[in-house]
């Protein structure tokens, strides 16, 4: 692209008020500094309904700036052998950053994508809150503070080149990861790398381009990764190659924080390829050459275990604590006509592809950990006082994880492995089960919810929305973020706080109020995809539905009818016409629709669905339509959008976790029923609205519309109002023994 004549490389990116600035280094190296300037609130349209306190600031706005201070730590380095390398502080566990990222980098440093590397950053103490992968903000905390780094590499650059060759820098043009001179002369970045880390003042201007110069950010772009996924290249925690380092797994108790109480290990240490036998804080780790061997001497412990402390709970205990907490409706609503409805949402595990696992090397001195984790800065700060070392000797290596969905905002893996490898003194690669991790491992916490709706003459007057949960561990990651940006704030807080910045209601229902309250039990929670808005939203979208019926009201019109927003209205708009919404339907088959809108982005599903059979539904077509601002690369938002379906499609109607006795009584995808391909629709269309201002955030945006959609669909198709989720649930297979 031709580069403008500008002398001052200090410059505004958008509303963040990002500044880049040289780092002094051997070859370029970029950094980003950062003016906190002064930003307007945004101002709330006259509605009836009064703003959410997200439609000021949402959690990725405070997640941002947690960010923002550390922004300037961020380094994009051009190396001589002409590679572009940013290293990245976010976990890639299937979500595309990396990709993302790298697409970025080389529309503003117009480089070739193929010449950028994202590696995944180890922990940097430094980074502070800039480390954390969470509330979909990824791309929105990043999008700025990249394309700083990369207008002012580009711009050095240039001005190298226009000194090598004593021309005019504003003569010269960038592309390809090359510097380009009129008479067709050219100069690679690497070979100018060096030079131009000693520029000091940029003789072409380091703003980053306007969006309507973009080349690479907004075109669908195959994953950067793409091959080595798909040819086992790729590598995973697991793949890390440690000398000596032998296979460890842990025996865990029957109930979810049990404890040891005893154990014989005579005859597992005799078992061939047996190390060791070491007790830690969650179970009995067992040492072996292979998993194998791990596995089965495991199983030959003879354990006597002490009870958790949920030992005593089962799904009819939990329910009714939760029935029993949910918070009173106001007294007013009695006075007028309204629709009363309840509803129960299943605990349902992460249980992504790759279990929890981790490599660790501990010595006397120091440790080196290997894990995919959203939280490596307080997984190195725990480890390190865990082992009793300085937190800058334990080196925390974030490998590319097999999924997440908000698993890995936990590092049980990479605790454990660190513990037994101290206990038996050699590298240890620790794997959990996967019967370890869907019964042991992190769940979406059981919620009930209680809404009303009063209406006259057609029209909402309020609505109220009560929501009891199992308390939702917020400790690591978004709760230490929001400890260091509110100093009073204390982990009993952390729910409300999360529950007040991520849930709206997107419609014009008169006084609104939404409240939370908590049941402090001792289980294994943590956010999932979507954190509250998978079962709020899901639960709101289908009262929407109820009243609209009630009001003899077309469920699409009485959307329409009642968004708040001109882009909602267009969301849904597209979603019914490309849906084909009202379309004549077999008995038995019907259509449903849902929206849903979160962190500067909103989206509408549209399904239809098989249920003659009402035991074996299936979801046969689904339209998204999705704003979410500006798309980086619209072939990962796709694909997000597509694992968001899936999500609604198997947690409405088929997959949970059953609690008996303080313990998952699945442990494994044979009885955890989520969704296989014969379960997903084979007709999917899925379309992004055009680009406009900045990312929102989408990693988590096409849960609750999904969800609303397909319970929606099949209340149409049988003439039933669902209240319990997933809707068939049966226990119909035999438990793994504890």
């Amino acid at each position: 692209m031709p580069i403008p004549p500008d002398g001052d490389s200090r410059m505004k990116v958008g509303r963040r008020g990002v500044l880049a600035f040289l780092v002094a280094a051997p070859t370029l190296t970029v950094a980003v500094r950062l003016g906190m300037g002064a930003e307007a609130a945004p101002t709330p349209a006259s509605i009836p309904s009064l703003p959410d306190v997200s439609d000021f600031a949402d959690l990725g706005d405070l997640l941002t700036a947690a960010a923002l201070p550390t922004s300037r730590l961020l380094t994009l380095q051009i190396t001589t052998a002409n590679r572009v390398v940013l290293e990245l502080p976010r976990a890639e566990v299937g979500q595309g950053i990396s990709t993302a990222v790298a697409m970025i980098v080389a529309d503003e440093l117009d480089a070739r994508l193929s010449d950028v590397d994202t590696p995944l950053s180890d922990a940097r103490r430094a980074l502070v809150w800039n480390q954390l992968t969470g509330g979909s903000n990824s791309v929105r905390s990043l999008y700025g503070p990249v394309r700083a780094l990369a207008a002012e590499a580009r711009a050095r650059l240039v001005t190298a080149a226009a000194q090598r060759w004593d021309l005019p820098a504003d003569r010269l043009v960038t592309r390809d990861t090359r510097v380009v001179a009129p008479d067709g002369r050219t100069a690679t970045y690497g070979s100018l790398s060096a030079a131009a880390a000693k520029v000091t003042a940029p003789a072409v201007s380091a703003r980053p381009k306007p969006e309507s110069q973009h080349r690479v950010i907004g075109r669908p772009t195959r994953r950067v990764d793409a091959r080595a996924l798909v040819t086992g290249s790729a590598e995973f925690a697991l793949d890390v190659a440690v000398p000596g380092a032998m296979a460890a797994v842990v025996a865990r108790p029957p109930t979810i924080g049990g404890t040891v109480a005893s154990v014989d290990d005579s005859a597992a240490k005799g078992m061939p390829g047996v190390v060791a036998v070491a007790r830690i804080p969650t179970g009995v780790a067992v040492v072996a050459e292979t998993f194998g061997q791990a596995i089965a001497a495991r199983d030959a412990l003879k354990i006597s275990w002490g009870p958790g402390p949920v030992s005593e709970l089962s799904d009819v205990d939990i329910r009714r604590q939760l029935r029993a907490a949910v918070p009173p409706f106001g007294p007013l609503s009695l006075l007028t006509p309204r629709i009363d409805a309840e509803f129960d949402f299943a605990f349902v595990p992460h249980a992504p592809m790759e279990t929890n696992c981790a490599v660790a090397d501990v010595r006397a001195d120091r440790a080196e950990i290997w894990a995919s984790s959203k939280t490596p800065i307080y997984a190195q700060q725990t480890i390190a006082a865990e082992l009793g070392l300085p937190q800058d000797r334990v080196t925390m290596h974030v490998t590319r994880g097999g999924g997440s969905f908000g698993r890995k905002l936990f590092f049980d893996a990479a605790l454990e492995a660190a513990q037994v490898s101290r206990k038996v003194g050699r590298p240890i690669r620790l794997m959990w089960t996967r019967a370890d991790d869907v019964r042991h491992g992190r769940m979406r916490p059981a919620t009930h919810h209680r809404l009303r709706v009063t209406h006259a003459a057609g029209q909402v007057l309020s609505y109220e929305h009560r929501v009891a949960s199992v308390q939702t561990d917020f400790r690591t990651g978004i709760g230490e973020a929001l400890s260091a940006m509110f100093a009073d704030l204390v982990p009993p807080a952390y729910p409300q706080l999360v529950f007040r910045l991520t849930e709206k209601v997107p419609y014009n229902f008169g006084l609104v109020t939404e409240l939370l309250n908590e049941i402090p039990l001792k289980l294994n929670t943590a956010s999932w995809r979507s954190v509250y808005s998978a079962t709020v939203r899901a639960a709101e979208e289908i009262m929407v539905d109820e009243v609209a019926r009630k009001l003899g009201r077309d469920p699409v019109a009485f959307r329409r009818a009642t968004l708040q927003t001109a882009r909602g209205r267009a969301v849904l708009d597209a979603v019914a016409s490309r849906g084909k919404w009202g379309r004549p339907m077999p008995a038995g088959h019907a259509q449903g629709v849902a929206y849903h809108e979160e962190y500067k982005s909103c989206t509408a599903c549209l399904v239809e669905i098989d249920a003659t059979d009402p035991r074996r539904p299936r979801v046969t077509r689904a339209t998204i339509v999705a704003d979410v601002g500006r798309p980086i690369n619209p072939k990962g938002l796709e694909a997000q959008l597509l694992g968001g379906l899936t999500d609604g499609i198997s947690t409405i109607l088929q997959a949970g976790a059953h609690i008996d006795h303080g313990l998952p009584l699945e442990s494994s995808f044979s009885d955890f029923r989520y969704a296989r391909q014969r379960h997903t629709p084979s007709d999917v269309d899925i379309h992004i609205m055009p680009a406009t201002g900045e990312p929102g955030g989408a990693g988590e945006l096409g849960v609750p519309a999904a969800a609303g959609a397909v319970a929606n669909a099949y209340a149409r198709a049988t003439g039933t109002s669902p209240r319990s989720f997933p809707i068939n649930f049966d226990v119909d297979f035999t438990p793994l023994p504890r």
